[in-house]
C-alpha cells in the first residue's frame, strides 16, 4: 500500500511537471508570434499611405534664328505662345537664343540631348541643322516654322506670305501719296521672297503707275542697318516701306518715328508677322502682314502635350486658314473704302479667282 502511494505521488508530480512544461511552451509559441507580428502591425499602423507620383510637365524647348527672341516679330510670336501654353498645361518651357548660324545646331541638340518633349527650331535657317539632328536623334521630336525638313519626327509649319503681303500691298497702293513704296528683306530666301512678290503684286494690282523698290539688308539682327535702308528709301521719295526683316525691321520704324517727329513729309511703316501697331503706335504703323506664328506653334505644341503629335508632317497656313491677314487694327489708319477692296481681294484669293504669285 506504501508503494502505490509512493508510485501515485510520483506519478501525480510527473505528470505536474508535464503540464507545466505544455504551459511553458504554449507562452513560449504566443510570445514569439507576438514578437514577430507587433513589428508588422506596428509598420501597417505608421506607414504613410503610397502617394501618386505626379505626372511629368511636357517639357518645350524652343531655338530661335539670329533675330532673337525679342524681335518684335515671329521669334517673339512663338515665344509668347509656349508662354501661353506653360500658363494653361503647366507645361516647362525654356529659348536658347542664337547669336549666328552656328549656334543653331548645339542649341537644338542642348534641348534633345536634355530630354525635351519637343524642340522648335524658328525660321528657315534652321532647316539644316534640325534635319541633322532629328536624323541623329530618331525618337526625338523636333519642329520647325517656315521650312520642311523631310523627316518622321519633324513636324514643319509654313505660310503663304505671299497671300498676305498681296492685301497689304493693296493698301499702300491705294494710299500712297508719293506713288513710291518700298521693301526691305532680311536674307534672300523663299520665304522672304515670298513676301517681297506678293506685296509688289498686291500694289500694282490696284496702282499699275506705283513704283517699288526692293531691297535687302543681309541680316535680320540690324535694326541700325533697317535704319540707313529706311533713310534712303525715304529721301527718294518713298512714303510707305514693308519691312520683313525681324529685328531688322525694328529701325524701319525707329527711322519713320524720328521723320513723323520732326514733321514734312508722313511717311509710313508695314508690320510683319505680328501687328507692330502694338508695338510702335498706329501713328506711324499703316497696318501689318499678320502671320500667325504663336497659333502655329501652339497648336503643334499642344499635339505634344495631348500625345498626338504627327511628325513627318507639313502644314501650310494660308489666307483661307487664317494663317495670314491684316489686324483689326487696321482700321485706325485705312479707310474703310480700301478695307472694303482688301476684303474684295481676299475673297478671290481664298476662292481661286486669283493666284498670288509666290517667286
Amino acid at each position: 500500500m506504501k508503494k502505490f502511494y509512493q508510485l501515485s505521488l510520483v506519478m501525480v508530480m510527473a505528470f505536474t511537471v508535464i503540464l507545466a512544461g505544455c504551459g511553458n511552451n504554449n507562452n513560449a509559441n504566443t510570445n514569439a508570434g507576438a514578437a514577430t507580428t507587433a513589428p508588422t502591425t506596428d509598420a501597417a499602423a505608421t506607414e504613410a499611405p503610397a502617394a501618386t507620383e505626379a505626372p511629368k510637365a511636357v517639357k518645350l524647348g524652343l531655338v530661335t534664328d539670329v533675330g532673337g527672341v525679342n524681335d518684335k516679330s515671329f521669334n517673339q510670336s512663338a515665344w509668347e505662345a509656349l508662354q501661353a501654353l506653360e500658363t494653361e498645361s503647366g507645361a516647362e518651357i525654356k529659348y536658347l537664343q542664337s547669336k549666328s548660324n552656328a549656334d543653331y545646331e548645339p542649341n537644338l541638340n542642348q534641348f534633345v540631348k536634355g530630354g525635351y518633349d519637343l524642340t522648335w527650331g524658328i525660321g528657315f535657317d534652321l532647316g539644316d541643322a534640325v534635319l541633322k539632328v532629328a536624323n541623329e536623334n530618331p525618337t526625338a521630336n523636333l519642329a520647325i516654322i517656315d521650312s520642311v525638313v523631310e523627316a518622321p519626327n519633324v513636324e514643319s509649319v509654313t505660310f503663304a506670305e505671299n497671300e498676305g503681303s498681296f492685301l497689304v500691298g493693296v493698301v499702300a497702293g491705294l494710299t500712297t501719296k508719293t506713288n513710291k513704296v518700298g521693301f526691305i528683306g532680311g536674307m534672300e530666301s523663299p520665304v522672304i521672297k515670298r513676301f517681297e512678290v506678293g506685296f509688289k503684286a498686291g500694289v500694282l494690282a490696284v496702282n499699275p503707275t506705283a513704283n517699288v523698290t526692293i531691297t535687302y539688308a543681309g541680316a535680320y539682327d540690324k535694326p541700325d542697318t533697317g535704319k540707313s535702308l529706311a533713310a534712303t528709301l525715304y529721301d527718294a521719295g518713298n512714303d510707305i516701306i514693308f519691312p520683313a526683316a525681324g529685328a531688322t525691321g525694328n529701325g524701319v520704324f525707329n527711322e519713320a518715328k524720328s521723320r513723323n517727329k520732326a514733321g514734312g513729309t508722313k511717311v509710313w511703316v508695314i508690320g510683319v508677322d505680328k501687328d507692330q501697331s502694338l508695338e510702335f503706335g498706329d501713328d506711324v504703323t499703316l497696318t501689318s502682314m499678320i502671320k500667325r506664328v504663336d497659333e502655329a506653334v501652339k497648336k503643334v505644341s499642344q499635339q505634344v502635350v495631348d500625345g498626338t503629335f504627327k511628325g513627318g508632317t507639313t502644314t501650310v497656313l494660308s489666307l483661307k486658314d487664317n494663317g495670314v491677314g491684316l489686324p483689326e487694327t487696321s482700321k485706325a489708319n485705312v479707310s474703310a473704302e480700301i478695307l472694303a477692296k482688301v476684303d474684295e481681294y481676299s475673297k478671290q484669293i481664298i476662292d481661286g479667282t486669283i493666284t498670288v504669285p509666290a517667286e
